[in-house]
């Protein structure tokens, strides 16, 4: 059975580099009904924190690369690797040095892999120095605690960035002295930003927890990882989990780095906006519009469906909500510079929204077909070409010149508010002109 593990360290946030190796050994056993473990490399006890530990596991758990057995924490499982090393000590292969640390002894030969991403790779051993395998304080180092582990729980391929390729031939070396038998390696590419240098934080190289704060979902950010260095076929690219999972390969990664594209994401990101039920997304924005005091705990179900599905379409990320649909929500407009140009540029402008007004007031049914019609009707009377209404309505009602439909805002806003925004704009124009 295939046994794959993600072995991150609880030293710092969990990033995109890491998910992206957490990813690919998710599908990897998901693919061949295989096992996926989580362990925790927290050997260094003065940077290791719970707050990381809980947001590594936490992301994860959002992300939905539900492990299979685990978290194993390696502080746990000191006695595994003291084993490991008497054992070394007692054959010679190992020996202690000043400051009770223990170096293992590099035995001078050549080691081969057969890399399942570049193919193979041979190591030099002559090069390597006698490297220690546990520290004066007693705690394994980096590549003797892995070795034991990935040995202990039989995992059967490791998956990991290419810049552990280092690390490979000590951990060779490590399993000829105690003979045992190694995984296999697949090193894949790291990500870099579109500079082409190493992946950073301005590139977007930011906690996964941004993300999700950002609004950002999760089938998004794993299609998109998915595609950082291993493609479906056919230059496909938004591809459901479904058919990730049951296409991936190891054949499939390519030995380049990457680039990650902050801009991709985002449209990648909107269109998972775009196709979802909008229960589903309802359920999703609720939490943002009552942390911004939008909605309380009691809310028209009805009118807040009708709000998001008219900015559904305009969403690249969940937050941006706060920043399309403020005027519905909001009881203080603020008005953009072309907005307030928009509605002082005209001295038709107090005339037109009184007219307006007047004309609205008589409406039975306030739906966007009979806004609509009312103000055809009144653009024909007054010949007017269409844009001198609409355009400065929507300026009015909006604080700004570009929106969704603006029948329908009317709709959505309803008579009331609607009236008092136009009154407040003539007031506003003749302060101006004043």
């Amino acid at each position: 059975m295939v046994r794959v593990r993600f072995a991150p360290s609880p030293t710092g946030h969990l990033h995109v580099g890491g998910v992206r190796t957490a990813l690919f050994n998710w599908l990897f056993a998901r693919c061949h009904q295989g096992r996926f473990i989580l362990r925790i490399e927290d050997t260094d006890l003065r940077r290791s924190k719970k707050r990381f530990l809980d947001e590594i596991l936490e992301s994860l758990e959002w992300l939905g690369l539900k492990w299979d057995e685990g978290p194993y924490l390696q502080s746990k499982r000191l006695k595994v690797y003291q084993r490991y090393t008497r054992r070394l000590l007692d054959e010679g292969k190992a020996y202690q040095v000043k400051g009770r640390a223990i170096r293992f002894r590099v035995p001078p030969s050549k080691v081969k892999i057969e890399d399942l991403v570049h193919g193979p790779i041979e190591f030099d051993n002559s090069l390597l120095d006698d490297f220690i395998i546990q520290k004066s304080d007693g705690l394994p180092t980096y590549n003797f605690a892995c070795i034991c582990d990935d040995h202990e729980m039989q995992i059967t391929h490791v998956i990991r960035g290419d810049d552990h390729i280092s690390n490979t031939p000590k951990q060779l070396a490590l399993y000829q002295a105690l003979n045992i038998s190694h995984p296999k390696f697949a090193h894949i590419p790291l990500i870099m930003g579109q500079d082409r240098t190493r992946l950073s934080k301005r590139h977007g190289a930011i906690a996964i927890t941004y993300y999700k704060k950002e609004g950002y979902l999760p089938r998004a950010l794993i299609n998109f990882l998915a595609l950082l260095g291993w493609s479906p076929g056919e230059n496909r690219e938004i591809v459901e989990l479904d058919e990730i999972i049951s296409k991936f390969s190891l054949a499939r990664v390519r030995k380049t780095a990457s680039i990650f594209n902050l801009d991709k994401l985002q449209w990648m990101n909107h269109e998972y906006i775009k196709k979802m039920e909008l229960d589903e997304l309802t359920e999703l924005l609720i939490p943002i519009l009552m942390a911004r005091g939008w909605i309380g705990r009691k809310y028209d179900r009805t009118f807040l469906k009708k709000v998001l599905k008219l900015f559904q379409s305009r969403m690249k990320t969940l937050k941006d909500i706060t920043q399309l649909a403020d005027y519905i929500f909001s009881k203080r407009m603020s008005f953009s510079r072309d907005a307030n140009a928009m509605i002082l540029k005209s001295p038709k402008i107090p005339h037109i929204f009184k007219a307006l007004i007047e004309r609205l007031s008589t409406m039975e049914r306030f739906d966007a077909a009979s806004v609509e019609a009312c103000c055809r009707a009144l653009i024909k009377e007054l010949g007017l070409p269409s844009g001198e209404l609409i355009h400065p309505a929507r300026a009015a009602l909006t604080g700004r010149t570009v929106s969704p439909g603006l029948f329908e805002l009317m709709e959505l806003l309803g008579p009331q508010k609607v009236q008092k925004r136009l009154e407040k704009v003539i007031k506003r124009y003749r302060r101006a002109c004043d």
